[in-house]
């Protein structure tokens, strides 16, 4: 696993995938960061981790577009399926990888709290409560997206099917709000959007930890079993 994390990661880097990522990530949430915090004069740093959360359904896609499709669409694959590496250990090892690009890109958003604690005040608790928020949920993303991956051939049919998906989640929340109330229950249970919230309003939620956690682990398990199934198929 830690082969791949390293390979991974280096890949990300060597290529412009990371630096487009976060480049990206940090030209939109400055824009965020201006009419949110700048313009208004304000201190909310809860509102403005809310909106950048909605960059991973943007930009999440582009980080495992790659991961899986592109071994897939190179035949490079075989050579993993024929190592005595497990799919496990390649499906965390490529998910951290992603992770990890994740989290460097949420650490930079941190002069953001920098600026906001010069000409303002940061609580400490809130601002660790909504950045878990955020992280937990960009971490579903990512299991998301790399499932979508491992089921597809091209990294650009990756891409768009994780945003059509990262899209549907999304839009979820809207066909709540229209939808009989025994249905809207059902979507509003199984939003991220929805079990985001209360961090970004400064609440620790242990449903919505267990919830993105779970999430993440149910796409990773299912992930694990599409490499385990074209792994019997090409040794069968």
């Amino acid at each position: 696993m830690t082969a791949v994390w390293r390979k991974e990661l280096r890949s990300y880097f060597l290529t412009p995938v990371a630096w487009v990522y976060m480049g990206v990530f940090l030209a939109l949430s400055s824009l965020f960061f201006y009419i949110q915090i700048l313009t208004k004069r304000s201190s909310e740093l809860l509102t403005f981790i809310s909106l950048i959360s909605y960059l991973w359904m943007l930009l999440t896609p582009v980080l495992t577009m790659r991961l899986l499709a592109e071994e897939r669409s190179r035949r490079t694959d075989q050579l993993l399926f024929t190592s005595p590496v497990s799919a496990a250990s390649i499906t965390l090892g490529k998910f951290l990888a992603a992770v990890t690009v994740l989290l460097a890109t949420v650490v930079l958003t941190l002069t953001y709290v920098l600026v906001i604690g010069l000409y303002g005040r940061v609580y400490p608790g809130e601002m660790l409560t909504g950045y878990l928020g955020l992280i937990l949920q960009g971490c579903a993303f990512v299991a998301i997206d790399l499932l979508i991956s491992a089921l597809v051939r091209t990294p650009v049919v990756a891409a768009v099917a994780a945003f059509g998906v990262n899209l549907a989640l999304w839009m979820m929340d809207l066909f709540a709000e229209t939808a009989p109330p025994w249905l809207g229950k059902i979507l509003s249970f199984l939003s991220l959007y929805e079990r985001t919230e209360p961090f970004m309003m400064g609440q620790l939620s242990f449903a919505g930890i267990f919830y993105d956690l779970s999430v993440a682990f149910i796409a990773l398990i299912l992930t694990v079993y599409a490499l385990d199934r074209r792994r019997w198929k090409q040794g069968g």
